[in-house]
């Protein structure tokens, strides 16, 4: 089965609206004044959704085929490749001029993420496909 055909399982799709929607609970309730443990409790609130939204993605990725699987692999390779790019540039960036937390925190920079997994994926289907 290629993944142009593959439609993502009921289980993929669910946890991954339900991880945007603890992010989003977790982000509202920490910008209000919690005490410290349960601050970390609404931290970590997201964390096992995440866990099962990759164990059902990591379900969807057994079920392709060998060229498939190549291509996902890459698209993760140079998501993570660009990742470190940024992170780097960010890091000696900061040292040089002082960049505005508001802005350039880790809240913000990893918004990139699945932007850079996209961009892989068009750049190993080009190269595949």
């Amino acid at each position: 089965m290629n993944l142009s055909t593959r439609l993502p399982q009921r289980s993929e799709f669910v946890f991954a609206v339900l991880f945007a929607l603890t992010c989003i609970v977790a982000r509202f309730l920490l910008e209000q004044a919690l005490a410290a443990r349960l601050a970390v409790a609404v931290a970590l609130l997201p964390v096992p959704v995440f866990a099962l939204w990759l164990l059902a993605l990591n379900r969807g990725l057994r079920q392709l085929d060998e060229l498939q699987r190549r291509i996902q692999l890459e698209a993760v390779a140079i998501a993570f490749l660009l990742t470190l790019l940024v992170l780097m540039t960010l890091g000696l960036l900061e040292l040089a001029v002082a960049f505005s937390p508001a802005d350039w925190s880790y809240r913000h920079v990893w918004a990139l993420l699945p932007l850079f997994y996209f961009v892989g994926l068009a750049a190993a289907r080009r190269r595949y496909l």
